[in-house]
């Protein structure tokens, strides 16, 4: 080893590089090569990027700086979102998915343990997006985690695609 090392430091010399060129020609040698080898990839194989799904919540002005937050028991106790749904999974079929809307005082964990206050059945090509208006009412006082969840239907069976919105809501007198 040390007689290749030696050898490779006597034809750096003869091209008139000393140490310090060396190693950054050789680091830029590897630059090149690493550089080559990432490229190559993307070109050869061209990669699709994985598919995925997703579900946001927008406020009344369709914007999403001012939601709800405070509600008056009996009063002013609806508030209203624009919900979104949007299929980025490929394909030529169409995906169906369910959002369910749950309250809940205590949010321990996803999917939210209650039951649906609301529920919305939707089918999507790939790119498509859907957007409906959903008004929800509260008059308990209290704290509420309102959780707006995505499921998706896969072979059948209805499965949680781990995306949803939650809007932390105040009932008070």
């Amino acid at each position: 080893m040390q007689i290749r090392l030696e050898s490779v430091k006597k034809i750096g010399r003869k091209i008139g590089l000393n140490d310090e060129k060396g190693y950054a020609v050789a680091i830029f040698l590897a630059l090149i090569i690493v550089s080559a080898t990432v490229i190559g990839y993307y070109v050869v194989l061209k990669p699709q990027p994985e598919g995925y799904n997703t579900i946001y919540l927008l406020d009344s002005q369709k914007k999403a700086i001012d939601y709800t937050e405070i509600l008056v028991a009996n009063q002013n106790s609806t508030f209203k979102v624009y919900v979104n749904v949007e299929n980025h999974m490929g394909g030529k079929d169409n995906q169906t998915y369910q959002v369910l809307v749950k309250s809940t005082p205590n949010l321990s964990g996803f999917p939210v343990d209650a039951q649906p206050i609301k529920t919305y059945d939707i089918s999507l090509r790939d790119g498509d997006s859907w957007q409906n208006s959903a008004s929800i009412t509260e008059n308990q006082v209290g704290s509420y985690s309102v959780v707006f969840e995505l499921w998706q239907y896969k072979d059948g069976t209805l499965e949680f695609t781990h995306n949803s919105c939650v809007l932390n809501i105040q009932v008070i007198n």
